[in-house]
């Protein structure tokens, strides 16, 4: 049985370990500018990168020091946190599998249609209520500043890859035919009428284009673009946990067969 135990407890290290990447991934998230004025996914992955570190905490201590109860409670808590981590996985794929971005003409830079995206996303941002919130976030940071600060002519920014968000809420449409002035001045309009985001964009620079459903598809660009590479860090680590999880599992199930063959030896001696 000890050393079924210095094993659970051994595996259980392991996956306090795995726990370190999907906190990480959930710290990383909320450091992004974009994704800290939404606040959807960091708290979530956050939480459930905590809770695994206190489950295999549990079963660490449950192994070395071999409390029988902890064990229990390490196997059943960590098979709902395997199953919320494979369920939260799952979700960040299947909302981010549409929406991608559209060649303007005569730019290397992309733009960005908000009926491109998933239902779920589009709904984070159409609320008038939330986007005021969001928009006010976003209009506070410096990525339109950026802008003006790298590129002076309109050969340079017509020729620059820009973020997504950058595309989308720094500028007006192309279709609409604005002068360009500076990446965040733009002038004499040819038609108003392409582009329902036409007449919402401002020469204000705490304006922009920060209220065009543009900005709002270069926002869920941008939240695609950065969950999409959290999601394949919580789908690795996903993996390493159902491994440990069932090696676990065998080692727990060998520590009791141990257990009963040593009661039953004693009690036939």
């Amino acid at each position: 049985m000890a050393l079924s135990s210095n094993v659970i407890g051994a595996i259980n290290f392991v996956a306090m370990l795995l726990s370190i990447p999907i906190i990480g991934a959930g710290i990383w998230l909320a450091t992004e500018s974009d994704n800290s004025c939404v606040k959807i996914l960091q708290w979530p992955v956050i939480i459930i990168g905590i809770l695994i570190l206190v489950v295999a905490l549990a079963g660490f201590i449950g192994g070395f020091w071999r409390v029988s109860w902890l064990l229990i409670f390490y196997l059943i808590a960590m098979l709902v946190l395997i199953i919320l981590l494979g369920v939260l996985v799952v979700f960040i794929y299947m909302v981010t599998i549409n929406g991608s971005g559209h060649l303007a003409p005569s730019r290397a830079y992309l733009e960005y249609r908000l009926d491109d995206y998933s239902g779920w996303l589009k709904r984070r941002v159409r609320s008038s209520y939330k986007w005021d919130r969001i928009k006010a976030c976003l209009s506070s940071t410096s990525m339109c500043a950026q802008l003006n600060q790298t590129y002076r002519n309109a050969e340079d920014f017509f020729n620059a890859h820009i973020t997504p968000l950058q595309s989308g809420c720094c500028k007006p449409p192309t279709a609409c035919g604005y002068t360009f002035i500076n990446p965040t001045s733009w002038i004499s309009p040819i038609n108003m009428a392409a582009d329902m985001d036409c007449p919402q964009w401002s020469n204000e620079q705490t304006q922009l284009c920060y209220s065009c459903n543009s900005c709002k598809a270069g926002l869920l660009a941008n939240l695609k673009k950065e969950w999409r590479r959290a999601d394949i860090i919580l789908l690795i680590t996903l993996v390493a946990l159902i491994w440990v999880y069932l090696i676990g599992c065998c080692a727990f199930r060998n520590a009791k067969t141990e257990d009963l063959f040593r009661r039953y030896k004693q009690g036939y001696t």
